[in-house]
């Protein structure tokens, strides 16, 4: 009886331990990693067309970039809330 007490207590004391467990952030999506292209410079000696075309073309990229950013920050406040509440 005493060797059935002294394991039983053994049995007990074992199952107690616990085991670390190292959570990882979530990697980042490809998507969201790349970088925002250069915006075009206008030459010296360019006409109001051209002009007009870089003006237009650099305000496409910048709210292209805008899109890509905000996305970035939503993706990365989502995934922190989430990684937090598993804590």
């Amino acid at each position: 009886m005493k060797y059935l007490l002294i394991l039983l207590i053994l049995a007990l004391c074992g199952c107690t331990t616990t085991v670390p467990i190292k959570q990882k952030f979530p990697l980042v999506p490809e998507q969201l990693l790349t970088s925002c292209k250069p915006l075009k410079l206008m030459d010296k000696d360019s006409s109001i067309v051209d002009a007009t075309k870089v003006v237009v073309t650099n305000y496409t990229e910048y709210y292209q970039c805008t899109v890509l950013v905000d996305t970035w920050q939503q993706w990365y406040r989502e995934q922190k809330l989430i990684f937090e509440e598993l804590r």
